[in-house]
């Protein structure tokens, strides 16, 4: 698995992982803020964006995934930083592999098993009819029924790509993400704990995590310190860049935390 990345800037590597469904175009903006201060490696998981596609997903092997990655380019250890479905890769792979990341950084996640929400909109991907497509209003026409926020169509949109014989296609793996969707939703397992100095960010109008997950938290993560962005919803690094990007940077740049 050569997972596809975008690598900007100078200084001690910082490795960022998207969320579900997004791609590291997601992240293009604020990895070129962070790029003035560290070397950034922004991947897209397997299954999206660029990335090659499969039908086993889960985090232990998205985790393994990144292994691989960081021994490619021989990366003997970084700051890693996940939102999202991408925080729980970090998790993972922090758990998996403590020697390799210095600090960490979870934005918007908690260890924790969540409810499937997502099966409805997963179900209006799959139903568009993309053959049929002549333009990209056509298929945002399709899915304003199912979808009716027109920025939720807008991030989604993104996957969609030019096929070979001029039609549309999705860039994700719609079949693989849906078959292992379940997978998706379990909590991680962090085995022994990470003892090294973490960062879980908190968006103040989301509830991915509650004052409830704390605990949680702090068990996998005895280190960990909890900053919450009032005004930020679910993408934190876009409703609130300019608090994101002085939170993250002080945090990886502090000489002690």
């Amino acid at each position: 698995m050569r997972l596809n990345f975008q690598v900007q800037g100078h200084g001690r590597p910082l490795v960022i992982l998207h969320g579900f469904l997004g791609s590291s175009d997601n992240w293009r903006s604020m990895s070129r803020r962070l790029s003035s201060h560290f070397t950034v490696y922004c991947l897209d998981l397997r299954n999206h964006g660029q990335s090659p596609h499969s039908d086993a997903m889960d985090y232990p092997i998205m985790a393994a995934d990144l292994r691989e990655f960081v021994e490619e380019q021989s990366l003997a250890q970084v700051f890693l930083l996940g939102h999202s479905m991408g925080g729980k890769v970090a998790m993972q792979f922090a758990g998996q592999y403590p020697e390799r990341v210095d600090k960490l950084v979870v934005v918007d996640i908690a260890p924790k098993a969540y409810p499937p929400t997502h099966q409805s909109l997963l179900a209006a991907l799959h139903a568009v009819d993309l053959r049929a497509a002549k333009n990209f209003s056509d298929i945002d026409a399709a899915l304003s029924g199912p979808i009716p926020e027109a920025e939720v169509r807008q991030f989604l949109m993104k996957n969609l790509t030019r096929s070979s014989d001029h039609g549309f296609q999705w860039r994700i793996a719609l079949d693989a993400i849906m078959q292992n969707y379940n997978a998706l939703i379990q909590a991680v397992v962090v085995e022994r704990p990470f003892s090294k100095p973490a960062c879980f960010i908190r968006a103040g109008r989301s509830n991915f995590v509650t004052d409830q997950d704390s605990a949680l938290i702090r068990k996998a993560f005895p280190q960990a310190k909890i900053e919450t962005i009032a005004r930020a919803g679910h993408w934190v690094h876009i409703d609130a860049d300019d608090e994101f990007y002085q939170t993250v940077t002080g945090f990886l740049t502090a000489p002690d935390n």
